[in-house]
């Protein structure tokens, strides 16, 4: 069976390589048996960060008026990668 891919597409006009590479990180330190990768994708459309997950939305800053936290982001995606995956302390409070 093929590993999801994450893709991050980030506005890089608003500065928001950083704050997704940051993501990237994260998910891959977490997930690291889980993901096939994660993309960062620079978005052509001012103010976009979307997470997709195979294509599928998982997150959008406009919908949501928000970036994502990081104990969310990862909650998102394991609930999609690996539901039955323990994320420690970033379950905690859930």
């Amino acid at each position: 069976m093929l590993k999801p891919v994450v893709a991050i597409e980030y506005c890089p006009k608003c500065g928001w390589m950083l704050r997704s590479a940051y993501m990237a990180q994260e998910l891959l330190s977490t997930f690291t048996d889980d993901l096939h990768g994660v993309l960062l994708q620079p978005s052509e459309t001012g103010g976009t960060f979307i997470i997709r997950i195979d294509g599928d939305v998982v997150f959008d800053r406009k919908e949501s008026g928000h970036f994502p936290e990081i104990k969310a982001l990862k909650q998102l995606v394991r609930d999609v990668v690996s539901p039955e995956k323990d994320l420690g302390h970033s379950d905690k409070g859930k």
